[in-house]
């Protein structure tokens, strides 16, 4: 399998570690991590905290994405290392055999939540955030809130501390664009909430695969409260896992508030820092002026309409989700097409 892939200046290999910004031995990762394991396909946590902090560098800010997820399979899945205070200190079976054994100390809180559903530009971020609520040998930051009612300043600041706080595990799912558009696409579509739920359970088996029991998960609804809580009920049996599927959930449970720190800043760093796979051979008009990205910006409506069949015959970059109606409208395809 090819897992090379194009940024703006260089190749970026999903074979080899990558240096962090300082260049230290110590702060190498594995890009091959932010893929499952071809073989057991489970997810590696990282080892340590710099090799979390690279892998998350090279995800927001190199725009490290792998080729699979332009063409067939997911988009990067980032572990980060796990706390030793949210470590399971009993035995837990972690096989998909809805066998489990939680630990003698109780399992940690956990929260998901994600940000982006609604632009036709970028890419779309799960999060989650978790911790155990008495082994923490560190404050949990009290003022966790919905990331869209912090300022940016705020939301910076919280996430700079869940990246460095000893207690605080996470995990960050980037579905971009093309993944998007070939899922929604495909004949038999895979709709945006069916993505959803699939990336909210990847999270979770990739948090008790890495040897972490799960007392109680918080999550953000996407659709029905309590068909979305069966649902990951069924799927997660045997881990007896509390299970607080509501609306406006990361404005309630500060591990849910935590989850939409990572997924916001995680989506506005990465469409701020997009590195265009297409070049040279692509240069979008007016660059990164695209304002939010959502279709109701009059910036973005501009944008795609100055780049519309730029580069015959794709239509638009891959930074684009193709699925969208506005982008449909302006290919003229679909029912609102342009005559």
């Amino acid at each position: 399998m090819n897992l090379r892939t194009m940024t703006a200046d260089k190749a970026v290999s999903f074979e080899d570690p990558v240096d962090t910004p300082d260049d230290s031995s110590s702060s190498l990762f594995d890009p091959a991590s932010l893929l499952p394991s071809p073989t057991t396909g489970k997810s590696t946590p990282q080892p340590n905290c710099s090799a979390t902090k690279a892998a998350l560098h090279a995800l927001l800010f190199d725009t490290l994405r792998p080729s699979p997820c332009n063409v067939f399979g997911s988009g990067p899945l980032l572990v980060s290392d796990i706390p030793p205070s949210a470590r399971s200190d009993g035995i837990i079976d972690t096989k998909n055999d809805g066998s489990a054994t939680k630990s003698s100390s109780g399992g940690v809180i956990m929260g998901i939540d994600e940000a982006g559903r609604g632009p036709a530009l970028g890419p779309m971020t799960y999060g989650a955030a978790y911790w155990h609520p008495t082994k923490s040998q560190q404050p949990i930051p009290p003022d966790f809130n919905d990331s869209k009612q912090l300022s940016a300043e705020k939301r910076q600041v919280l996430f700079r501390q869940i990246q460095s706080h000893d207690d605080i595990g996470f995990v960050l799912r980037v579905i971009h664009a093309s993944e998007i558009s070939r899922n929604m696409m495909r004949k038999t579509p895979y709709n945006l909430n069916a993505i959803s739920h699939d990336c909210a359970m990847e999270m979770i088996w990739a948090v008790l695969h890495a040897g972490v029991t799960i007392d109680t998960c918080y999550v953000d609804t996407v659709g029905m409260p309590d068909a979305y809580r069966q649902k990951l009920e069924r799927v997660f049996e045997g881990y007896n896992i509390n299970f607080v599927v509501e609306k406006k959930a990361d404005a309630k449970y500060a591990p849910c508030s935590a989850a939409s720190v990572v997924a916001k800043e995680s989506r506005d760093a990465i469409v701020q820092n997009w590195k265009w796979s297409e070049m040279p051979n692509f240069i979008p008009q007016s660059g990164h002026e695209f304002g939010s990205g959502y279709p109701s910006d009059p910036k973005c409506v501009q944008w795609m309409k100055s780049n519309c069949n730029v580069d015959r015959p794709f239509g638009f970059p891959d930074f684009v989700r193709f699925s969208w109606g506005p982008t449909k409208k302006l290919l003229g395809e679909g029912p609102d097409a342009a005559a």
